[in-house]
């Protein structure tokens, strides 16, 4: 069974048991998503909400090496170096009618965004380790300045040297 959000933020100290109960009640009532009820009555931000979810969907998903991962190089063709490091996103291949994409849990939601708005197939998403993830850019979009250690980060700017 999947884990719910409210017990994602339940596990990592955003909410407690009463309070998950209670927004669980307002969203029987209110019909608006967990998330911006919890924002609502408990002053959660909206980011601690978007890492809670990343984490719910961490738990559902497949984790991959990406450095074990058969690469189709027409779906590496649908980002550029700029984006693939920008969004630390790593299109692997088709997976049928969808294409399968790779990130890291601290990017999933800026990946996932850029993904619905840049993407023309439908994909889904399987997270990799930084290490992973990094060294697969490494090799398949190399840019001066980059590192595998910049995908593992989360405030680094863009290196100067690679716009």
């Amino acid at each position: 069974m999947p884990v719910r959000i409210g017990e994602v933020m339940i596990r990592h100290g955003l909410l407690t048991e009463e309070q998950v109960e209670h927004v669980l009640r307002e969203q029987e009532a209110r019909h608006k998503p967990f998330g911006q009820i919890a924002e609502e009555l408990f002053g959660l931000t909206p980011k601690q909400v978007e890492k809670a979810w990343a984490h719910q969907y961490s738990d559902i998903t497949e984790h991959v090496d990406t450095r074990d991962e058969a690469v189709e190089h027409d779906v590496l063709a649908l980002v550029d170096r700029r984006q693939a490091w920008q969004f630390r996103i790593l299109p692997l291949r088709r997976d049928g009618a969808e294409i399968m994409v790779a990130t890291v849990i601290e990017h999933l939601p800026r990946a996932m965004r850029f993904a619905l708005r840049h993407f023309e197939e439908p994909c889904y998403f399987v997270l990799s380790k930084g290490e992973s993830l990094g060294e697969s850019l490494l090799e398949h979009f190399p840019m001066q300045g980059m590192t595998p250690e910049y995908v593992r980060s989360t405030d680094t700017p863009f290196p100067q040297e690679a716009i």
